[in-house]
């Protein structure tokens, strides 16, 4: 059975993406996001250890947005490449980049040093992630997307619950450097096996997109600069700080927007308003969890490892909402998927809410954020798979390009603004007025999830 065919192409009842001709690509795909997941999880671990060696505390912040902003550049241009040439030849080129970021932070002499790898990092990290969406609608047939996405959210769930325990043990007994120059070398490892699939892909050059499109390319730039300004701008309450946010947030939207399928913003049906539907999940539900752990320790006293333990119960719930999905396939559309899974996260935010202003038992909020993750778990997989059924073969590069820099767009954008009304806030009504916020998006989430019901793109042939 050829590897390559339409992502509409009735396929046998029993065919999984387990089945000999797919074994190869979705465990190689799979160790590959692991191993992605792991180091962005492992570096939050060890950042403060590296950041006091190499004497630059005041890059900290950088070393994370730096990664946010190059993965825009990157998620564009592995769009750009794979619509024209198909994602072959991307996957090697950004692991590649991948790679090497890594292995310079892992040698790196200094602060200045491991922030260009982390540049790098970023854009090889955007681009694998988009060239995979290709991968998978190239190399899959439809109805099997929902459960490849599915073991994606195990590859993302396995590293935030053992992830930061393991890169500790790394920087304590081997040194933080093989926190990046180890996962370089697994990364390798676990593309080798992708290499069969690979080569047996056709070649691909579709002339009728013409040359990559420097402009886009540009735009994805200043996007990511603007998020950069975001981030350091986003936890400060004077005059000049708010302005500048302001600014970096109008020229992010401005910038953007020839980024994403015309129609995104004013909610068109269907691919523009599934796109929409990523930048408020993404907006709603981050922006609401970086605050969960300070409301853990402000308000109830809980030690650091006490107050993770409702993120590790959120990420088991992903992992089961993640795998309902799948396993309900086609039996459930993905409009009513997502639709289902922003209910889920509004009920998880108005119980955050309710414990700022309430103070309940810690176990209420526990499970509130359990059906948060399980909701996103519904939505995630399904707005990926809901995107790759509305896009034509050739807007599949730069629509999984538009989904990923929505979804880098909505964290970040979220974050920044609700670290400035945290700071604005008055005394004691800081988590209050993040969480209202945060509510309102989750609303309108609800609101306009329906419309991402549309018409499946023509299949090949």
């Amino acid at each position: 059975m050829p590897l390559r065919r339409s992502s509409h192409t009735p396929a046998p009842a029993t065919e999984t993406i387990y089945a000999p001709q797919f074994l190869a690509t979705t465990m190689g795909m799979f160790i590959l996001v692991f191993l992605v997941a792991f180091e962005s999880m492992a570096v939050t671990t060890v950042m403060p250890m590296v950041s006091e060696l190499l004497n630059g505390e005041r890059y900290f912040a950088l070393a994370f947005a730096a990664p946010i902003a190059s993965g825009m550049l990157g998620m564009v241009a592995a769009g750009e490449v794979t619509d024209r040439w198909g994602p072959k030849h991307p996957l090697f080129i950004s692991v590649a980049i991948f790679c090497v970021g890594l292995l310079i932070c892992g040698s790196a002499a200094n602060m200045q040093m491991l922030i260009g790898g982390r540049i790098l990092q970023g854009i090889g990290g955007g681009a694998i992630t988009v060239a995979i969406y290709v991968l998978i609608a190239r190399a899959y047939p439809g109805h099997l997307h929902s459960k490849i996405f599915a073991l994606f959210a195990t590859a993302w769930v396995l590293p935030a619950m053992i992830g930061p325990w393991l890169a500790g043990l790394m920087a304590v007994h081997l040194g933080w450097r093989w926190v990046f120059s180890g996962v370089a070398v697994l990364v390798l490892v676990a593309f080798c096996a992708m290499i069969p699939v690979l080569k047996s892909l056709d070649s691909e050059r579709n002339h009728d997109l013409g040359k990559v499109s420097v402009k886009r390319l540009a735009l994805a730039g200043l996007t990511g600069l603007a998020v950069i300004c975001m981030n350091l701008l986003g936890n400060s309450n004077s005059r000049w700080s708010l302005a500048g946010l302001a600014l970096a947030l109008v020229v992010a939207l401005l910038a953007i927007r020839p980024l994403l399928p015309r129609g995104t913003f004013l909610v068109r049906r269907g691919l523009p308003a599934t796109i929409m539907t990523r930048i408020f999940i993404t907006g709603a539900f981050f922006g609401v969890e970086v605050y969960l752990p300070y409301l853990l320790r402000e308000d109830y006293f809980l030690a650091p490892d006490r107050a993770g333990l409702i993120l590790t119960a959120s990420a088991l719930c992903w992992s089961m909402g993640s795998w309902l999905q799948g396993k309900l396939g086609e039996k459930i559309e993905s409009s009513t998927c997502i639709t289902l899974g922003a209910v889920a996260g509004s009920v998880a935010i108005a119980t955050a809410l309710a414990t700022a202003i309430y103070h309940p038992p810690v176990f209420v909020l526990v499970c509130g954020w359990a059906v948060g993750g399980f909701g996103m778990g519904l939505i995630f997989p399904r707005q990926n798979v809901n995107m790759l059924s509305l896009s034509a073969k050739e807007e599949q590069g730069f629509n999984s390009s538009a989904m990923t820099v929505a979804d880098s767009l909505g964290n970040a954008g979220a974050t920044a603004i609700g670290g400035v009304i945290f700071a604005m806030a008055a005394a004691g009504t800081g988590f209050i007025s993040v969480f209202a916020f945060s509510l309102v998006l989750i609303l309108i989430l609800i609101a306009i999830s329906p419309r991402t019901k549309g018409t499946p793109a023509p299949s090949e042939g």
